[in-house]
């Protein structure tokens, strides 16, 4: 890996060791060798050419368009439209919907358990790709449905009782904080929410809001690493570390980072860390992962025991997937979305994710000199979304005219346009979306 790659990763969490950032790429390639193809049926030709192209260009500049190109050909994204909201959902690549297709065709045509033992395996083989995905050990993962799942599993673990705190960032998904306000209007505990400055002016002006918060009865912190209403990103390991220091446990919602992010859990120091693999991983619906550190694994309750318990109470986090019967045909579409990832390779994602961000933010400041950042300019305060606001007009109405009259799909949030681009968009579609929004005002 080049100078220039590590300084990369250096920037994306500024105290994550070189040390560090080279065992997750190592891996990250071993996860892509630990999941050999094995097809029940024919393998999608698309996926060949992805193969093909990483092959043939190798370690090409993330800037090159052509073969952007090739990894937007990828998706079965209707013609003409231009998606720019990675951040609720994805579309899954063609290889990802060709396996889910196939597996949910082969429990069909012969649903009994014989057939369905080889999905244990499956599963065991995307655990242990998972874990070195986000660099955490394979019992420290739990396979669920999705974000909003693992944040329950976590919030309704915890034993909490009067008289404690939980510090919860206002810029929370909704489905975060509501579930901690209803846990804690029958058990009795008291959640603060935190509000952070509209405008940080640095990780500091983050990180001292939750500080200010904490008392001698706060028991837990929770907030996405990235939030989906400002794009806002929290130092994510400062403040991991800061609470570890108070005895204080953290849930991150990774909703935003997991799938485009470079994810190293044990270096971050969180307790707990949940994400989906629908957003900005492109993999199947229904399918998410909930990271329990080893040593709080016993004091988490599960908060549903179904089949299988008396395997996996043993087992770390496998005790919060006993869920019942599944759509088991999804754990062969995420091994799929595991390879694709692998085939591109997390450097080539993460500077995609930036080089969009950037031609988002610079096609806004062209083509609408009145428009208002709510997401920081900054790279270190930001990710992949960019969410801007346009004073004295009217959006009620923009997203229909987006959708309708320019095929672009976003959001609109109040007064606020959210673009969140993916890999599978080109820096021509950011232009033609920035110059149809330009257009509506």
């Amino acid at each position: 890996m080049s100078r220039q790659s590590i300084r990369h990763f250096t920037d994306l969490e500024g105290s994550v060791s070189r040390r560090t950032i080279l065992k997750g790429m190592v891996r990250s390639a071993a996860a892509g060798m630990l999941l050999p193809y094995t097809p029940f049926g024919q393998q999608a030709s698309r996926t060949e050419s992805l193969q093909e192209a990483v092959s043939r260009i190798g370690e090409m500049d993330s800037g090159n368009e052509r073969f952007w190109g090739i990894v937007k050909g990828q998706f079965m994204i209707r013609e003409g439209l231009i998606m720019l909201n990675a951040a609720n959902l994805c579309p899954s690549p063609l290889s990802v919907q060709k396996k889910l297709f196939e597996l949910t065709k082969d429990v069909d045509s012969d649903p009994s358990s014989t057939n369905r033992s080889k999905f244990a395996g499956i599963k065991e083989e995307i655990r242990d790709a998972i874990a070195k995905y986000v660099s955490v050990d394979s019992d420290e993962i739990a396979l669920v449905r999705n974000t909003s799942e693992g944040n329950n599993i976590v919030i309704n673990g915890l034993q909490l009782g009067k008289g404690d705190e939980v510090i919860v960032w206002d810029q929370n998904h909704p489905t975060a904080n509501i579930a901690w306000d209803v846990r804690a209007e029958r058990y009795g505990y008291r959640v603060v929410r935190v509000q952070t400055p509209e405008y940080p002016a640095d990780s500091k002006d983050l990180m001292r809001p939750f500080e200010e918060a904490i008392t001698s009865r706060t028991k837990a912190l929770c907030f996405s690493h990235v939030s989906n209403v400002s794009g806002i990103r929290i130092p994510a390991k400062e403040l991991c570390q800061m609470a570890r220091s108070k005895g204080i446990l953290t849930l991150v919602d990774g909703a935003q980072t997991f799938g485009t992010y470079p994810l190293f859990l044990h270096e971050i120091g969180c307790d707990f860390y949940t994400a989906s693999s629908h957003k900005w991983f492109c993999g199947p619906r229904e399918m998410g992962i909930l990271y329990v550190r080893r040593d709080r694994s016993d004091s988490l309750y599960p908060s549903i025991v179904g089949v299988g318990w008396e395997r996996a109470r043993n087992s770390g986090a496998k005790k919060f997937e006993t869920l019942g019967q599944q759509a088991v045909a999804r754990f062969g579409a995420m091994q799929e979305a595991i390879r694709f990832h692998n085939t591109l390779g997390m450097l080539r994602i993460s500077s995609r994710a930036r080089k969009l961000a950037d031609a988002v933010r610079d096609g806004v400041k062209k083509r609408i000199p009145n428009a208002k950042f709510i997401t920081p300019i900054e790279h270190q305060r930001s990710w992949g979304i960019v969410i801007f606001h346009i004073s004295g007009v009217d959006t009620s109405r923009v997203l229909e005219s987006l959708y309708r009259k320019y095929n672009v799909g976003c959001a609109v949030m109040g007064s606020n346009i959210r673009f969140s681009p993916h890999f599978y968009n080109t820096l021509e579609d950011i232009d033609k979306a920035v110059y149809a929004v330009a257009q509506i005002f």
